[in-house]
């Protein structure tokens, strides 16, 4: 593990380092010193790459968190039906990314999309037009540059919600029904246990899986570059666009490492922050004496300094995104606010029946806003996806004229057919199941080992070796995608599933590996105790005791890595350029030609893709979710 983590991150880390130095005149490399970040000062499409990163992660995490943390109060308190719900809400965070920004690209067409469609029958959009939410109608959602950058927001909030429903669902199991019944006891309203109960008990959860998701976020590529390619113009391109345009499309090298490097330091304070949260996790320990002079400087300051620094984060916070993009910031505000005022609303009147002594009238209420607010959430949810389902069993006919847009009359296979007669689907379907499978067979054997060892072991360097761990858990592929594609231009691997197979465990691994950490910590040491005092050395003792134990935790990596293969497109695309070595992502997005655009193929591409992760989701969706309290969001 410690040789595969130091070669495909540490190493390519350090290349980068010393590639951001470098020049590229014709044939030859140049050492330039500082020269290309100094260069960056004066770059606007750099300037352009990092504000849309902010504002697109920041937006985004706001919604996310409201969203998430409202389905998962909705699903927390519903006794029937709460697994399936769970299970539709994973839907749109399992499929493929390409398949997300197909189906949302479609949706969003300003002339034969779907949603300007619906908004125009209800009458919101010409209202949207009139209150100046958009410029005109219809609106060209992805092509109108003060709605481009918004609705990339909408569809990776749509895509991340469910990852923050679940993790808060975890917490909420977590937080104790004593702590409930007792402020009911002393009178505290709905908000009142909501503020002083519920709140704290997540601020674990709710602290990890924010800073996690903006790392991921943060360095989002696939889903920007699948929906506008940065347009229009450049303000939806992030930093990591910034990079990837001028180190493989440019191949300036240098002046694209210095781009990812530059913001290094926004990403090693969110794994700062992360490590401080996970460490109990992980079992990571300071050495006495840190810890007790942490512990001496820590009283003194953190009872003021925990009460300030949420509004101090928020103020600075919320200035910076209305210097960045008033616009969007008045939009965001106004949809927050109709959000919490109908939240708001719904729970006074709730109080109100209470207070008067209307029980059944007001369980009524409640019961009636719960289901209206699931009824829209899954239709948010599951809208994009039931269009795909259709429009894959549409005539070629129907798909152009637009007719039967609900309901295909009749049903047929005619783009499944014209799917494989056209492109190489098979092939690429077969590339990435082997890809995916081999990630997922390394993964899983490497980290049991090596979480087994930092859960159980005590060696040397373990501590050290587990925070590494995390920390390349989460360093992102835009760090690593320059030196590891000069690294397998070197090697000769460019263009074949091997450069694939080599590269995927970067990301696979330390992430499997941390969340056995976490559960290997969870099983009883006395069961092992007992079988190596029964003769058992310690392999027998893992392979008989802890490996069967094991198996939720084994099955949520098989899950996760598997997915995360199978859904990856970064690497994918800077590596493989021969149709006949694609994987389904990179193949689906090269189905597109301009303008040109075949829906009802990409339609059934994006079915036929989706489907296999779906069906392993739903048999799995339990140990996924033993494996996120054991591991992920313990604590």
């Amino acid at each position: 593990m410690a040789v595969l983590v130091g070669s495909l991150v540490l190493v390519p880390i350090a290349r980068s380092i010393v590639t951001s130095t470098t020049e590229r005149h014709g044939q030859d490399t140049v050492f330039v010193g500082l020269d290309n970040y100094l260069a960056l000062v004066g770059d606007e499409q750099f300037h352009t790459g990092v504000v849309n990163s902010f504002v697109f992660t920041a937006y985004a995490e706001i919604f996310k968190v409201v969203l998430g943390l409202s389905a998962a109060l909705l699903l927390h308190h519903r006794r029937r039906g709460r697994a399936l719900l769970t299970g539709l809400l994973l839907v749109p965070w399992v499929v493929p990314t390409v398949v997300t920004a197909f189906s949302w690209r479609a949706l969003l067409d300003p002339i034969f999309g779907s949603v300007n469609t619906l908004l125009t029958a209800t009458g919101i959009g010409p209202l949207l037009a009139s209150a100046h939410l958009v410029d005109s109608w219809p609106a060209g959602w992805l092509s109108d540059p003060s709605l481009a950058m918004p609705s990339v927001i909408l569809v990776n909030v749509w895509k991340g919600v469910p990852f923050f429903t679940v993790c808060f669902l975890a917490g909420l199991k977590a937080i104790p029904a004593d702590l409930y019944e007792a402020a009911t006891i002393d009178g505290a309203s709905s908000l009142q246990r909501f503020t002083n109960v519920t709140l704290p008990g997540l601020r674990h959860v709710l602290t990890v899986t924010v800073t996690l998701s903006s790392i991921w976020t943060f360095n989002n590529f696939d889903l920007v570059w699948l929906l506008t390619q940065g347009g229009p113009g450049d303000v939806t391109a992030p930093y990591v666009l910034v990079a990837y345009s001028k180190a493989i499309l440019q191949l300036q090298y240098g002046a694209g490492a210095a781009v990812t490097l530059v913001m290094l330091p926004v990403i090693g304070g969110l794994v700062f922050v992360l490590v401080r949260l996970l460490r109990q996790d992980t079992n990571i320990r300071l050495p006495r004496r840190r810890q007790a002079a942490w512990r001496i400087g820590a009283r003194r300051w953190a009872g003021t300094a925990r009460k300030a620094l949420p509004w101090v984060v928020t103020a600075v916070v919320t200035g910076l995104l209305f210097w960045a993009s008033p616009e969007i910031f008045w939009k965001a505000a106004v949809v927050l606010g109709v959000i919490l005022l109908i939240a708001v609303a719904v729970g006074r009147v709730v109080s109100t029946l209470q207070s008067r002594g209307g029980r059944r009238s007001s369980s009524a209420v409640s019961g009636l806003g719960s289901w209206v607010a699931l009824a829209g959430l899954l239709f948010f949810v599951l809208g994009p996806l039931y269009w795909i389902a259709v429009t894959a069993f549409k005539s070629e006919g129907q798909v152009v004229m637009r007719t039967d847009d609900l309901w295909p009359t009749p049903w047929t296979l005619e783009q499944f057919g014209a799917l494989f007669d056209n492109q190489p689907f098979g092939r690429w379907y077969l590339n990435t199941l082997l890809v995916s499978a081999a990630s997922t067979a390394v993964a899983l054997v490497c980290a049991a080992l090596a979480g087994y060892a930092l859960a159980r072991l005590r060696f040397r360097g373990a501590q050290g070796f587990t925070v590494t761990v995390l920390l390349t858990y989460v360093m992102p592929g835009a760090l690593l995608f320059i030196p590891l594609y000069q690294m397998l231009i070197g090697a000769r691997l460019t263009d074949s599933l091997w450069s694939l197979v080599v590269t995927y465990p970067t990301f696979t691994l330390p992430f499997a590996t941390w969340l056995l950490v976490g559960y290997f910590s969870s099983i009883p040491v006395e069961l092992e105790e007992a079988a190596l005092v029964d003769g058992c050395s310690r392999v027998q003792a893992f392979g008989k005791v802890v490996l069967p134990l094991a198996k939720p935790g084994l099955l949520a990596v098989a899950l996760f890595t598997l997915t995360n293969a199978w859904n990856e497109f970064l690497f994918a695309f800077v590596f493989i350029t021969k149709d006949e070595y694609k994987t389904l992502p990179v193949g689906m997005q090269s189905m597109i030609a301009g303008d040109v655009v075949p829906q009802g193929q990409l339609a059934a591409a994006s079915l036929l893709v989706s489907i296999p992760v779906v069906v392993m989701y739903a048999f799995g969706q339990r140990f996924l979710t033993e494996g996120l309290t054991a591991g992920a969001v313990k604590g």
